[in-house]
């Protein structure tokens, strides 16, 4: 990965409230013991990490959104491949945060992600 990568994160349509995406997407929960999944972008485009994503059935994505992996510098929140689960997946990092960090910094990742607009949205 290099600072331009971007990191490609799965909407789940409980994420999008009033027709907004909320920084709920960018924030992990507890079951992700503070590591946001995302995928690595210089690996998989977004539309081919959208199908990888959802031919799990427990899967549901909306769409993908992205930020780049010096945007997550600038929060200091590293980033790291991940290939355990698949060769493509990557964390950014919260683990060193409050609850109240994680939740400043996931929106200012959603402000991010949202300035680049979506990378894949399915056809309706």
């Amino acid at each position: 990965m290099t600072s331009a990568t971007l990191l490609l994160r799965q909407i789940n349509p409980t994420f999008i409230q009033n027709g907004r995406v909320t920084s709920q997407a960018f924030r992990p929960t507890p079951k992700d013991k503070d590591l946001l999944s995302v995928y690595d972008g210089d690996l998989i485009a977004a539309d081919l990490a959208w199908e990888h994503f959802t031919q799990n059935p427990k899967c549901h994505s909306v769409g993908v959104l992205a930020v780049s992996v010096d945007e997550c510098k600038s929060l200091q929140l590293p980033t790291r491949p991940d290939p355990t689960p698949f060769p493509e997946h990557a964390v950014i990092d919260f683990s060193d945060l409050a609850k109240r960090e994680i939740e400043k910094k996931a929106k200012v990742l959603k402000g991010n992600a949202e300035s680049l607009g979506w990378l894949y949205q399915p056809p309706v």
